[in-house]
């Protein structure tokens, strides 16, 4: 196997010495980026509106601009050889222009706006005969009206919508008075037995690697990420057949990067694609500490042109959300992480947020064990540690 990387030879043989990268996004997700590309030695900007970005503190290169505004894109964009993001909230016709002026852009401006868009997205996936949940695309409120007759379902923010945010059960046309502003795509409900991610990794050669399957549980309130278990409990059959559609996913995508694939399984054993994420995603988080290569790692591997990295799994894990309480509980929390951080192979990442808003993910607790029954068993310890100190 032959590859390209970029070498400079001047007194000493360097990898990347003048290789100038971006990322899209200064939240955690860049900030854990960072952290891996120190190992490879890359001095790495970053571009977000928030001067207290996570990543504002890692990069002597952060940029304030909006990721939304073209001009603000392509003012940090110019000047690098290789741009990726940490999030979909991006303008696309910016990416364009960038990568036709020579910057190499990953994930591709076609593949992020397929996904922005969730309607889109699915319509997509349905083009290539994947498996995904029945939707209708609504506009407006009056619109929404004439869909009663689909009730009860799920109503999704076509665009912007993450962490549970413009997600809602529609159960009667009376609630048709609280739905946000469109549009939307109305989903038809589905009988859940089981709610799983695939992060799957694919290089500009078309080369795919997955991540084993996890199983999500998902706070019912809030609508995002509780905890997840790896590897899933599920059939073997289950788990090649996952992995097969997300491999098929990346190909209809044309992906070049990495990807989370969330699935429903059925209560009648069916199979259904729910949403992607173009980039590292919260339910790859444990693969730092139990898998050969992280998700953060192989996403610089495809960007860099170097090989692949091992996507198996070295150690059952848990890995689980820690959320912001409400203020008079925050010192109960930091106690009970004290108190967490006293069990054996357990794991903090503490995200460094900063005038942080109940509900919002602060962190994140990886638990592993060669058994995963006892990484199970421990988190429920934690969890409950946790949840003393929200109450």
């Amino acid at each position: 196997m032959t590859f390209a990387l970029s070498i400079t030879r001047n007194d000493n043989l360097t990898m990347f010495s003048n290789l100038k990268i971006g990322i899209i996004g200064g939240g955690q997700l860049g900030a854990m980026l960072i952290k891996y590309a120190i190992d490879f030695g890359l001095d790495v900007a970053v571009l977000d509106a928030d001067p207290n970005a996570p990543c504002a503190r890692y990069s002597s290169s952060f940029k304030l601009g909006n990721s939304l505004n073209y001009d603000d894109v392509v003012k940090f964009g110019k000047e690098l050889d290789i741009l990726t993001i940490e999030k979909e909230a991006v303008d696309v016709n910016a990416l364009r222009y960038l990568r036709d002026k020579g910057v190499k852009v990953y994930p591709s401006p076609e593949t992020i706006e397929i996904i922005q868009d969730k309607y889109l997205q699915k319509t997509h996936l349905r083009s290539f005969n994947i498996p995904v949940v029945t939707g209708w695309l609504v506009t407006d409120r009056k619109d929404l009206e004439q869909h009663v007759e689909k009730f009860p379902g799920i109503l999704k923010k076509c665009t912007q919508g993450y962490d549970g945010k413009g997600v809602l059960k529609i159960q009667t046309v009376e609630e048709i008075k609280d739905v946000f502003e469109g549009p939307y795509v109305l989903e038809e409900l589905v009988d859940i037995k089981k709610e799983i991610s695939v992060i799957v990794s694919r290089n500009d050669s078309g080369l795919i690697e997955c991540y084993d399957p996890v199983h999500m549980v998902f706070d019912k309130e809030r609508m995002l990420l509780d905890f997840q278990i790896c590897p899933a409990d599920i059939t073997e059959d289950q788990a090649i057949k996952v992995c097969a559609i997300a491999k098929q996913v990346a190909e209809a995508v044309d992906l070049v990067g990495i990807m989370a694939v969330e699935m429903f399984i059925a209560t009648n054993g069916r199979i259904f694609v729910n949403e992607l994420a173009p980039r590292p995603h919260n339910s790859g988080h444990h693969t730092i500490e139990a898998a050969t290569t992280s998700q953060f790692e192989q996403q610089l591997r495809v960007i860099l042109g170097l090989p692949m990295g091992s996507t198996k799994t070295t150690t059952p894990s848990v890995m689980m959300n820690i959320i912001e309480p409400v203020a008079h509980r925050k010192q109960a929390i930091m106690e009970a992480l004290k108190t967490i951080l006293c069990t054996s192979d357990v794991h903090l990442h503490w995200y460094g947020k900063k005038e942080g808003f109940e509900g919002r993910k602060m962190g994140h607790i990886t638990v592993t064990d060669v058994v995963r029954e006892e990484a199970i068993s421990k988190s429920i310890m934690i969890k409950h540690l946790l949840k003393e100190g929200h109450e």
